[in-house]
């Protein structure tokens, strides 16, 4: 039997505090994305009425939150998650009037030009953000003075020396936490200069959470004792770091009306007179 799951509420997050913590570990897809949106909302002006799209929202959570605890429409789109299964969370949850689920992937959005208020990811933006054209792409589904606001995991500091010995080595449960797709992980500064080269966005805000790394950790804690975890607990090695290789980086920008070209356009070609 899995021991008792232990107490998720934290003064940080007095809002994720109030949700039942079985309900999280059961949906999560790694670390606590609620905790990660609080965090977020601390500093990103939402407001009821919105219209937000929450781009890898995962199983929904963090969709369901915005729609509860802010009142913002939300278009809940992952690539991974099957959205029959999240349209049954969001019912669950008693948000069916403010959450659309979608599958959708995240060069390809089937959305008009300028139709969101806010744009919102969550531990999933480093999957598809790095490219340095990828922001100017996305800014053209919010309207001039619209908001974007992400989370992802990241570095505290450059790997001049290479990754650390305590990240690349098994833990006592066999997992190794750095894997090869971690090189998608950046720090602050770096995501930064993406960021502040792209002319769709302004007022460009960078941070790292204090702490994350603790929150990370204690999330894994939580998910291994609940006996809900979808892969090995990272706890051990993220302990070990104590935040001096990672974290999680916080990025809030505004749109400007600049609108650049879709590079991810498949008719591109055809459009520019290069076929045809």
């Amino acid at each position: 039997m899995p021991d008792p799951l232990p107490d998720l509420s934290r003064p940080e997050f007095p809002r994720s505090s109030r949700y039942d913590a079985g309900w999280m570990t059961g949906n999560q897809m790694g670390p606590n994305a609620l905790w990660l949106l609080e965090w977020l909302c601390e500093r990103l002006p939402l407001s009821a009425g919105m219209r937000v799209l929450d781009l890898g929202c995962g199983k929904a959570m963090t969709s369901v939150f915005l729609a509860k605890e802010l009142g913002v429409d939300v278009h809940a789109v992952d690539l991974w998650m099957d959205p029959d299964h999240n349209w049954r969370r969001v019912v669950e949850a008693g948000v069916a009037d403010r959450v659309c689920p979608m599958r959708a992937e995240a060069h390809a959005l089937p959305f008009a030009a300028g139709y969101f208020d806010a744009v919102v990811s969550i531990d999933a933006y480093q999957y598809f953000g790095t490219d340095v054209l990828y922001l100017d792409y996305l800014a053209r589904f919010l309207r001039p003075g619209g908001l974007l606001g992400v989370v992802v995991p990241g570095l505290a500091r450059p790997l001049e020396g290479g990754v650390p010995s305590w990240l690349t080595e098994p833990q006592s449960n066999g997992k190794v936490f750095w894997e090869e797709s971690c090189r998608c992980f950046l720090t602050a500064e770096a995501w930064r200069a993406k960021w502040e080269g792209c002319p769709a966005v302004t007022g460009v805000s960078v941070d790292l959470q204090p702490d994350g790394w603790r929150h990370w950790a204690d999330f894994e804690r939580a998910i291994a004792a609940s006996g809900k975890g979808i892969f090995p607990s990272d706890a051990e090695a993220l302990e070990k770091d104590a935040g001096r290789t990672i974290g999680f980086v916080r990025l809030i920008a505004e749109r400007t009306g600049s609108a650049g070209e879709n590079f991810y356009d498949p008719t591109l070609g055809l459009r520019a007179g290069a076929e045809g």
